[in-house]
């Protein structure tokens, strides 16, 4: 999930680039922002069939404007860059059962602070002892909270189904669920009901059991009110550490012109100012971060001299990675190359690009609190 095309592309090539910018569903490659570990874990519904990452896009999006650190863990990675974490533990196909036989193992190698379970659609899809999925599912929990003893488990009723017999099955399936999660509750456990059944219509579903956009960011409105009424499930939103980001020989800061969320958008220098176009954050992961989403990036992954300096969304490659030094270079992780100030330029408007660091002044910087 990188920047594949040069920046005059025709519209035809960037819709191939939107298309290509959706990673397949397999193993994770696992990302980690240091945030609150949180494992969405369920079938095709978690995994994002349809709409490659499902809910997670717009939870994600929501975690950013809150100003939420977190940190999606699971086995499986899918989703498109505007994703900033693509782990999950969603299993097109999967029923109850099978989730059950695993979750131990992934519980045990993530150790999420808090748990999404949507579970029991293809329970009722392929007819399987769907009497019994009440009980599976209260065992399944069990065993979350058995491995997991301290996070918080969001249980939601599954959402809508078209056919007929088979919304009637889960209806009776989801009148199950409060009771369970109750009896969880009444034992100690931190468990929380989700209704999320309620969140959508049939009118949202793409193929009659799938979401589609705007049904799955409905479901992720309704993941993020429960997060938010539940004290530590997300951790607290994070105060602003930004710092501007000054070049030494000219005093002006690197900006992101026009407060710009389109990706491929080059910075410059431009004189500073306290407005968040030049409040930027080097996190855990040497992302330097703006506007909360955007990350400073190697345009197209380059390594050569001139590579445009750009932001994107983040997406955790090591083109968006820095290495802020204490010389006063700022080198990129994947080219060791310096972030310079183009043609020792030192006016309003000078573009950022990557050079070869050669130790004159136009790729020296400081980082301070904005003044």
């Amino acid at each position: 999930m990188r920047p594949r095309f040069p920046r005059l592309a025709a519209v035809t090539a960037a819709l191939v680039t939107a298309a290509l910018l959706t990673a397949a569903p397999g193993p994770a490659s696992a990302e980690s922002n240091g945030g609150v570990r949180v494992m969405p874990l369920g079938d095709s519904i978690t995994e994002g069939t349809q709409v490659p990452g499902g809910y997670r896009i717009g939870l994600w999006q929501r975690f950013g404007t809150g100003n939420y650190r977190v940190d999606f863990v699971g086995s499986q990675f899918n989703g498109p860059a505007s994703l900033g974490d693509h782990d999950h533990q969603g299993h097109p196909g999967w029923r109850i059962d099978q989730i059950d036989a695993n979750v131990v193992t992934w519980l045990r190698n993530t150790n999420p602070r808090t748990v999404l379970l949507h579970i029991g659609t293809n329970d009722i899809l392929q007819n399987y002892n769907v009497a019994n999925a009440p009980a599976r599912l209260s065992a399944l929990i069990d065993r979350i909270t058995a491995t997991a003893p301290n996070a918080d488990v969001f249980v939601a009723t599954i959402i809508p189904l078209a056919n007929a017999g088979q919304a009637a099955a889960a209806r009776t399936y989801n009148a199950a669920i409060p009771g369970i999660v109750q009896g969880k509750v009444n034992a100690g456990k931190r468990v929380r009901l989700v209704d999320m059944h309620s969140a959508l219509t049939t009118a949202d579903l793409i193929d009659g059991v799938h979401p589609t956009a705007t049904g799955y960011d409905k479901m992720a409105a309704t993941w993020y009110t429960a997060l938010r009424a539940v004290p530590g499930s997300i951790g607290d939103p994070v105060t602003s550490s930004g710092r501007q980001v000054v070049g030494v020989p000219s005093g002006r800061c690197l900006d992101l012109p026009g407060s710009s969320t389109t990706n491929g958008t080059q910075l410059q220098l431009w004189d500073c100012h306290r407005q968040p176009n030049q409040s930027w954050t080097h996190n855990s992961s040497r992302q330097l971060v703006v506007l909360g989403t955007k990350c400073l990036d190697a345009y197209g992954r380059g390594t050569t001299n001139g590579t445009q300096v750009v932001t994107w969304d983040c997406h955790g490659d090591t083109n968006q990675q820095w290495n802020v030094n204490a010389n006063g270079t700022i080198t990129n992780v994947l080219s060791g190359l310096c972030l310079d100030a183009y043609n020792f330029g030192t006016g309003n408007g000078t573009k950022l690009v990557l050079w070869a660091c050669t130790g004159q002044p136009n790729q020296q910087w400081t980082m301070r609190v904005p003044v």
